[in-house]
């Protein structure tokens, strides 16, 4: 019985060896760069490398995470835009680069980039230092209407910058907006009091929730999070503010189909793998896989709303 079990053993590591060989077989590419536009510390940041480990398994070749800052995602943008379509290098999708798109005239916008699939959902909050007086999201939309607020966006152009300009324009609040090219850099000053308040992501403020320098106020999104249900939303709250953030990857055009199968076919592996979906769910990730068609879809309507909200609003023209 114990030989039989050495054998079956055996058996079964050479098979899992057998078909990481031919994941990598299959795949053209030996190595693939998943570059992001945030500083390390950031959400997308964080998401790419709490992923990498769990994912190589099920798609094949070695993955590394690269940060390309700059311009507000426009520096990462033109070079995942400019490359070679063998499934190498890939970018990390999230609202910014719509929004960088729109806002600006970068060397490449996402309608130069090809969706590949979404993975997430990320939900917002809005957070404070831990010692600071603010102990409510009214509480900050107050101080703001008495004096002046300082209120923080990771960046230039982004979903979190717009939610802040909502939330000034549906509660009349006098609050400057200061963005950032990274929620690492934006945490810093919420820290330390130069800002009032920032919005990121729950993934991304973790480490400073779990040493109790950090308070959430309130998530900006249609439902509490299933790790925080005391936490009330901003509509709760009376403040008619809420967005999705979304997370996925893009290539350049003409990425090849058989590198966008082998993707399809490996998250949602990813999604289901214990020791990942427990990260995942802990960081209060919402599960938001869309194959490649889907997402293309889905970004293009995306952008189109977003420019429509951006044009009504007289941001651009």
């Amino acid at each position: 019985m114990f030989t039989r079990g050495i054998f079956a053993g055996a058996a079964i590591s050479a098979l899992l060896l057998a078909s990481a060989v031919q994941a990598e077989e299959n795949y053209p590419a030996p190595v693939v760069k998943l570059i992001t536009h945030s500083s390390p510390g950031g959400g997308s940041d964080v998401f790419l490398r709490e992923m990498v480990p769990y994912l190589q398994p099920y798609l094949g070749p070695k993955l590394v995470v690269e940060n390309v800052t700059g311009g507000s995602g426009a520096k990462a943008m033109a070079e995942v835009a400019h490359s070679t379509p063998d499934g190498g290098e890939f970018y990390a999708t999230t609202p910014t680069f719509i929004y960088t798109s729109l806002l600006s005239q970068p060397e490449a916008t996402y309608k130069d980039l090809e969706p590949l699939v979404n993975v997430f959902y990320d939900p917002e909050v809005v957070y404070t230092a831990a010692d600071s007086d603010f102990k409510s999201l009214p509480d900050v939309i107050a101080a703001a209407k008495e004096g002046r607020g300082k209120w923080g966006a990771a960046n230039p152009a982004s979903l979190e910058r717009q939610l802040l300009e909502q939330m000034k324009q549906k509660t009349g609040a006098n609050a400057s907006i200061v963005t950032f090219e990274g929620g690492g850099d934006m945490q810093i000053n919420v820290l330390n009091h130069t800002l009032d308040v920032g919005v990121g992501e729950v993934e991304e403020i973790r480490a400073q929730l779990e040493a109790g320098k950090l308070r959430m106020l309130a998530v900006l999104g249609d439902k509490r999070l299933d790790q925080f249900p005391d936490l009330k939303t901003a509509k709760e709250e009376g403040i008619d503010v809420s967005g999705l953030k979304f997370r996925g990857l893009a290539g350049p055009k003409n990425t090849p189909p058989e590198v966008i199968a082998a993707w399809e076919a490996a998250i949602p592996k990813l999604l289901e793998d214990p020791k990942y979906k427990k990260i995942w769910t802990e960081n209060n990730l919402q599960e938001g896989f869309m194959k490649h068609d889907e997402y293309v879809a889905f970004m293009a309507k995306f952008g189109a709303d977003t420019e429509s909200f951006l044009r009504e609003s007289g941001v651009i023209h």
